[in-house]
Formats: structure tokens, C-alpha cells, sequence
């Protein structure tokens, strides 16, 4: 099990467009929300993803996660099972310097909604901000995906 450290930013302008290197369509749905874990099934592309992420920690930058492949057919009908209508968005893989933003385009239920965060090696790490990157939003739960 992996332990992830994200920050979280909303994005003030479509720059980031011309800068992304692949985009990926993601629907994605809980299958519990329960603030000590989450459960989450994904279709990314053609693949299918079963997700657990722990609690978050007070800063909001940093859980566990447990993330497997699993076939498409079973994510498919686990999606059947989820909590609320799915999320649907397209991921922009986008490099800056030594590390990459994703930068989620969200096409349901948050219609214009347009979030990027960056995966980090520690929490106090300093990288790079690009222009288009606007406010920061990291431990803000309005903005976890299984909140909207």
C-alpha cells in the first residue's frame, strides 16, 4: 500500500490545454464514502480501477491508498452499485518540470469545474506553478471528488 501526498488547485484559464501530453476519459462512481475510507470504481479509458484511499490527514494532503487493475466487465457492474450518479471528466496529463499536474475537466455534475493536482514525494515539497494554476484548494472537502 502506498501512501499518496496530493495538492490541490483550481485552474484560472485553459492554458494547461496546449500543455497536456495525453487526456484520459474517466467515469467514476463510491461505493462508500465513509469518512475513514473511500471506495471508488473507475473506468479509465478501457481499463477498469477498484480504489481505497484511508482518511485523509488534517492538512489534507496526505492518505494511504490501495489502487488494482480489475476487468472491465467488473467495473462496469460495480458502477451499477455506486452511491450517487457517476462522475464523468477527462484527465489532462500535464509535465512541469520534474513532476506532472492531471488536471481534471469535469463533464457532469460540476459542469465547468476544472481541477489539477500534483502528486508529491513529501508534503513540504516546492515545485513549480504554473500560470493557469489558480487557487489552492487541498484538504477543502467540497473539492474531493466523492463529495460532489
Amino acid at each position: 500500500m502506498k501512501t499518496e501526498i496530493e495538492r490541490k488547485f483550481l485552474v484560472n484559464s485553459l492554458a494547461f490545454k496546449d500543455q497536456a501530453v495525453t487526456h484520459h476519459h474517466i467515469l467514476q462512481g463510491y461505493l462508500s464514502k465513509d469518512p475513514e475510507r473511500t471506495v471508488r470504481v473507475r473506468i479509465k479509458d478501457k481499463e477498469g480501477w477498484l480504489t481505497i484511499k484511508g482518511k485523509t490527514n488534517k492538512a489534507g494532503t496526505t492518505r494511504l491508498e490501495w489502487e488494482k487493475m480489475i476487468p472491465l466487465g467488473e467495473a462496469k457492474a460495480l458502477l451499477e452499485l455506486a452511491l450517487d450518479s457517476p462522475i464523468e471528466k477527462i484527465r489532462h496529463i500535464v509535465p512541469c518540470e520534474q513532476f506532472t499536474f492531471e488536471v481534471d475537466e469535469f463533464l457532469s455534475s460540476k459542469n465547468h469545474l476544472i481541477l489539477a493536482e500534483i502528486e508529491l514525494p513529501t508534503e513540504n515539497t516546492s515545485f513549480h506553478k504554473p500560470e493557469w494554476l489558480g487557487q489552492e484548494v487541498t484538504g477543502d472537502p467540497s473539492y474531493y471528488n466523492a463529495m460532489m
